[in-house]
């Protein structure tokens, strides 16, 4: 208590409800935006590729069912660190891709990869990620037809004179379960499609064989990117779409289960984003110190206050 400089006690709960509820959300978020900002920076890996990013949304459910605005978060993760970046609440009366051009439009992008889901497949989108000099990795679904539809074209037929054709398999075996991915890119609509920037297209084949059962599951995957085959072949080009998952699984199971978010019925005011913002802070923190299984990196610092000040940047003198 005395490390984080209260004198007499630390705030009740009546207090941090009262506090967090009127801190301005946006100035939390972009404060945090670019202190992770500045962690991505510094933390270790490979510096000289280029960053990518996924992004995808996340519903506070919790806070949902008590009727809270804005209770469904769109939010920006780096694949090699696992850091949240960026973070907006999509208001009820706002959907989605609205959200996420703000989103864009505050961020880094400049010599960065950009993942994201079929629903965020927009022609808004994709311009305003080249003009800032980033690129764009989409996956296509029923919501954009046509071009569904030509990317199931080039790949049902034979490569055609001048068209650049990669292609890359993998094999992982683990948690009871055989998993195979092929994946073959095109640049054949290059010139052909309008959709804005496009430079490849993809089509992903999954199968998982459950060992125990022998069920087999199969889905095939159709996307488009803005990186040329010069730049990101079909091995760099599955990476990119597997690690899509990683916000799926470094941020938002990680909130779910080890913090509990989905529970959480906080309603009032700014309450569920800025709290949503403190669990992200805390995760990337912990991602940053080496941490991977959050669980026990919790309870570690649970039990020991001291490592956990240390990380905050906190010293407590004896």
């Amino acid at each position: 208590m005395r490390a984080l400089g209260f004198t007499h006690r630390s705030p009740c709960a009546a207090t941090l409800h009262t506090v967090l509820r009127y801190v301005d959300r946006e100035t939390v978020e972009a404060k945090r935006g670019a202190w992770a900002e500045g962690l991505l920076g510094e933390a270790p890996g490979s510096q000289g590729d280029e960053e990518a990013i996924a992004i995808d949304g996340k519903p506070l459910r919790g806070s949902q069912k008590q009727g809270a605005p804005g209770a469904h978060l769109l939010a920006a993760l780096a694949h090699r660190v696992g850091l949240t970046l960026a973070q907006q609440a999509v208001d009820d009366k706002i959907n989605e891709i609205a959200v996420a051009l703000a989103l864009l439009r505050h961020m880094v992008l400049e010599g960065r990869m950009v993942t994201m889901d079929a629903l965020l497949t927009q022609r808004q989108i994709a311009p305003q990620i080249v003009a800032a000099r980033g690129d764009y990795v989409m996956v296509v679904k029923e919501n954009q037809p046509q071009l569904l539809e030509d990317i199931e074209t080039v790949f049902a037929l034979p490569p055609v004179a001048g068209e650049q054709r990669t292609a890359a398999a993998t094999l992982d075996l683990g948690h009871g379960r055989i998993e195979q991915r092929g994946m073959q890119t095109s640049n054949v609509l290059m010139g052909y499609s309008d959709w804005p920037g496009l430079a490849q297209v993809f089509r992903l084949e999954r199968q998982v064989i459950i060992k125990k059962t022998g069920e087999v599951r199969e889905e095939v995957v159709a996307g488009l990117t803005s990186l040329a085959p010069e730049r990101t072949d079909a091995v760099r080009l599955l990476a990119l779409v597997r690690g899509q998952w990683q916000i799926e699984n470094h941020s938002h199971w990680v909130r779910d289960v080890t913090f509990d978010e989905d529970r959480s019925q906080v309603r009032c005011g700014n309450i569920p984003q800025v709290m949503a913002a403190l669990r992200n802070t805390v995760i990337g923190l912990m991602r940053w110190a080496g941490h991977t299984n959050m669980a026990a990196a919790c309870r570690r610092f649970a039990a020991q206050p001291r490592p956990a000040l240390h990380l905050s940047g906190i010293t407590l003198e004896n």
